[in-house]
C-alpha cells in the first residue's frame, strides 16, 4: 500500500469563530489586505461582520465585491490589479465557492508571473502564494479547504481548474451562523454539490483508504442533514453537521479528485452559466447509474453507508445509491435540465465538450463516449 495524502488548512470551526479573524490576521503580520465577496454576502450583512473584526486587527484593507457566480478569468485579473495596485499581503474570502476560488486565482496572481488562464491544470503554479483566510458562508463546494480553483475561460467557452498545493487557504473560519441567510434554493444545490464531492471522489481511480475514510464518512453526515436544514433553514444544528460534513468530504475529493459528473457540470456552467452545485445534482443519479457495473462493491458500500438494506444481488445493490439520490433530488426540488433552460438542440455541442474535460480520468468508468453523454443528458432533461 502506497499513497499520498495532502492537508494544509488550520481550522477553526464553530458559531462565533469569526471572532479568532484579528488573531489570525495579526499572527500572519498581513498589513495590508483584500476582502473579497460578493453582493450576496454583503446583502446578507455578513460582510460587515467580518469587515468590523478585521478593523479590529488593525490592518489596512481594501474590498473586492465584483465576485460573479462561476468567476471569470476576466474578473480575476481585474481583481488582481487592485490588489498589485494596494500592495495588498494577504486575503479574507467571504462566501461561497465563487468567492473563495477568485481568491485563490488572485492570489496565485499576487507571487507567479503571467495570466490565470496559464496555470490551468496540476502542480503549475511555482511559487508559493500569500496567506489567505477563507470564511465560508455555504456548505458545498469545500473551496475552503481544497487545493482546487474553478474557473470560467470565456474565450475558449470553457471551465477549468487550477489544482495546485499552493493555493489551499491558510486558514479557515468555519462559522455555521454565516450559512444561516442562505437561500432554500442556493441550501439545496451547495449541499448536493458537497454530496457529489463524497460520491464522486469515492468511486475515483484516484481513492485511497484515507480518501475513502472521508468520503464516505462525509456522505453519512449530508445525507442525513440536508433535508433538514432545507425544510427548516433555522435548525442550527443541521447546518453545524452540513458545513462539517462539507470539510471532511472536502479533504476526501481534494485528493482523490472527481469524475463525469463534474465533467458535465462544468461544460453546462460554461456554456449556459448554471450554478454548479444545480448542474451537479441534475445529473448525479444518472451518471451513478452509468458507473455502477464498473464499482458495484463501492456503489453497495455507499448504499450501505446511509443506510440503505443490501439484497444481496450485486446488480440490483450497485443501483441502489442511484435510485435513492435520484428521490433525494426530486424532494430538494432540483431542477431538470429542460427546467435550467438547456435545448435537446445543445446536447450534440455539451457531448463533444464534456469528451475534453480532463476531470473524466477520475472516473471510475473509462472509455466515455459522445453517446454515453448524450445518453445522461437525455434522462436528466
Amino acid at each position: 500500500m502506497s499513497f499520498n495524502f495532502f492537508v494544509k488548512s488550520n481550522i477553526t470551526f464553530g458559531r462565533g469563530a469569526v471572532e479568532k479573524l484579528p488573531e489570525l490576521i495579526q499572527g500572519y503580520d498581513m498589513k495590508h489586505l483584500m476582502i473579497v465577496y460578493d453582493s450576496g454576502v454583503k446583502a446578507a450583512g455578513i460582510s460587515d461582520k467580518v469587515v468590523e473584526q478585521v478593523e479590529k486587527s488593525g490592518a489596512e484593507y481594501i474590498i473586492f465585491d465584483g465576485v460573479i457566480p462561476n468567476p471569470t478569468n476576466e474578473v480575476v485579473e481585474e481583481a488582481a490589479v487592485a490588489a498589485k495596485a494596494a500592495g495588498v499581503d494577504g486575503f479574507v474570502a467571504v462566501g461561497g465557492g465563487s468567492s473563495i476560488d477568485l481568491a485563490k486565482a488572485v492570489n496565485v496572481l499576487m507571487t507567479n508571473p503571467g495570466k490565470i488562464g496559464e496555470y490551468g491544470g496540476m502542480n503549475m503554479v511555482k511559487n508559493p502564494c500569500l496567506p489567505l483566510i477563507a470564511i465560508p458562508t455555504t456548505a458545498g463546494t469545500s473551496s475552503e479547504i481544497t487545493n482546487v480553483s474553478a474557473l470560467i475561460d470565456t474565450e475558449k467557452v470553457i471551465k477549468y481548474v487550477v489544482i495546485d498545493n499552493n493555493i489551499v487557504a491558510s486558514d479557515v473560519i468555519a462559522d455555521p451562523d454565516f450559512t444561516r441567510t442562505v437561500p432554500t434554493s442556493v441550501t439545496a444545490a451547495t449541499g448536493m454539490d458537497a454530496i457529489t464531492h463524497a460520491v464522486e471522489s469515492y468511486i475515483s481511480n484516484q481513492a485511497t483508504p484515507l480518501t475513502e475514510y472521508n468520503s464516505i464518512k462525509g456522505l453519512q453526515i449530508l445525507y442525513e442533514n440536508l433535508p433538514k436544514v432545507v425544510k427548516d433553514g433555522s435548525d442550527m444544528e443541521a447546518r453545524e453537521q452540513m458545513m462539517l460534513g462539507c470539510i471532511i468530504t472536502g479533504f476526501g475529493f481534494s485528493n482523490a479528485n472527481l469524475g463525469m459528473v463534474h465533467a458535465i457540470a462544468h461544460t453546462l456552467s460554461a456554456h449556459f452559466g448554471l450554478a454548479h452545485g444545480m448542474a451537479n445534482a441534475t445529473v448525479l443519479p444518472y451518471v451513478m447509474e452509468y458507473n455502477a457495473d464498473s464499482c458495484p462493491r463501492k456503489m453497495a458500500d455507499l448504499a450501505q453507508a446511509i443506510g440503505l438494506s443490501l439484497t444481496g444481488d450485486e446488480k440490483e445493490d450497485s443501483l441502489l445509491l442511484s435510485k435513492e439520490l435520484l428521490m433525494l433530488i426530486r424532494e430538494l426540488g432540483i431542477r431538470t435540465l429542460s427546467e435550467q433552460g438547456i435545448r435537446k438542440e445543445d446536447f450534440d455541442m455539451l457531448a463533444e465538450d464534456v469528451l475534453k474535460e480532463p476531470v473524466l480520468g477520475f472516473n471510475p468508468k473509462q472509455g466515455v463516449t459522445k453517446e454515453d453523454v448524450l445518453k445522461i443528458l437525455e434522462m436528466a432533461y
